[in-house]
């Protein structure tokens, strides 16, 4: 006959060998979608206007797609920012590999342009406002490695959730 201790204990391991495993299931599957199908992207301030509130939008990238690791003109994506690997900056790709692209430097202070050709491996990114967006006339083109994702929908602010296509640029 068991004591009444070690039927507890029995009880108790089990319940937590199964609890365990649901913790297990539940991280290995946030783990998989949020690395290789897509992700929420948190994006903030003017350098997105008007296509995104300064204010905070929630938006659903994707990471499964080829067009994901090679984007076309138009798309909206998520990179790495090449200056602070910390953040994640959300800017419009103007110029994919090969594209010959002339800017303005600093449309603040000056109307002095500069034109270059976006290297093999790199697309040129930049702010739907220009006159407040660190993007590739800073930086420089971003290589296709530090593209995170692409973003397909806004979920926040709910009154504008839908897909966020590219638009021609």
């Amino acid at each position: 006959m068991m004591s009444p201790s070690s039927s507890f204990w029995n009880t108790a391991s089990r319940e937590a060998m199964k609890s365990g495993m649901f913790v297990a299931k539940v991280y290995c599957f946030l783990h998989v979608t949020t690395n290789y199908l897509g992700f929420m992207a948190y994006a903030y301030g003017p350098s997105m206007i008007p296509t995104l509130h300064p204010s905070g939008n929630m938006l659903l990238a994707e990471r499964i797609s080829k067009r994901y690791q090679k984007p076309s003109r138009g798309d909206i994506v998520v990179i790495r920012s090449p200056e602070n690997p910390n953040k994640t900056p959300i800017k419009r790709v103007v110029g994919v590999e090969g594209d010959c692209i002339s800017f303005v430097i600093d449309p603040v202070k000056s109307d002095e342009s500069q034109t270059i050709v976006v290297p093999k491996g790199h697309v040129f990114v930049q702010g739907d406002y220009t006159h407040n967006s660190r993007d590739s006339r800073n930086f420089g083109p971003v290589p296709y490695g530090l593209i995170q994702g692409r973003v397909l929908w806004r979920v926040w602010p709910f009154q504008d959730f839908g897909p966020l296509g590219p638009t021609p640029t």
